[in-house]
């Protein structure tokens, strides 16, 4: 039970927390959900560090961090997903109102299509490492989350009490961006990280031999 893995298990107990916090008609317990999920993305970034600086690499760290990195996933986008769809205004997405099925068809199905290539890659003697395209994809998604996580709390408030100044108009402005635009490059690295793995590892189905 080293440290890493003690925060990847941390983690992985605040994403329920988060799930809830975010379906909360509170704006408390809303700009809380936004909180705990920054605390837990970086606590990915700073186990993963811990356990290569000190070599702190365990089997079961292997096991944890991949299925926190989904369970933090689910914890966010299925909630956002719940949210845009309730129909008030403040709830909906920028530029995207309700968040489309498709885009949680994609992000979902690229996280299990690539489990299963994973195992069916171990299965025969190759282990599929993280690349840079995936990384990029995991930062982009956890942008996004944390940027609409921020900006449903946000529009609340600027809601209920008629916000219309030219600071908020600025900031709305700048957030409102922020949101669709991480979620558009999330999409599109989600498909193309997709695309890259399966042209990486082709010789393993026997496609382009």
């Amino acid at each position: 039970m080293t440290l890493p893995n003690v925060i990847t298990l941390a983690r992985i107990a605040m994403c329920p927390v988060i799930f809830m916090m975010a379906l909360s008609p509170t704006l408390e317990m809303r700009f809380w959900a936004f909180v705990l999920f920054v605390v837990a993305a970086l606590s990915d970034i700073w186990d993963g560090y811990l356990a290569r600086r000190h070599g702190l690499i365990t089997d079961m760290g292997k096991l944890l961090d991949p299925f926190a990195d989904k369970l933090l996933l689910a914890a966010s986008y299925i909630p956002i997903y719940i949210v845009s769809h309730r129909g008030a205004e403040s709830d909906a997405l920028p530029w995207w109102g309700t968040m489309p099925l498709w885009v949680i068809v994609v992000i979902f199905g690229r996280e299990i299509f690539i489990t299963l290539f994973r195992s069916f890659a171990a299965r025969r003697g190759v282990v599929i490492a993280a690349g840079v395209a995936g990384k990029r994809k995991a930062l982009f998604q956890a942008l996004f989350a944390a940027g609409a996580l921020l900006w449903y709390p946000l529009a609340a408030l600027a809601d209920g009490r008629s916000w219309t100044g030219p600071a908020w108009t600025a900031w709305s402005t700048f957030h409102g961006a922020f949101v669709a635009i991480t979620l558009a490059i999330a999409v599109v690295l989600t498909i193309y990280s997709l695309i890259d793995y399966l042209w990486s590892y082709r010789r393993l189905v026997g496609i382009w031999d």
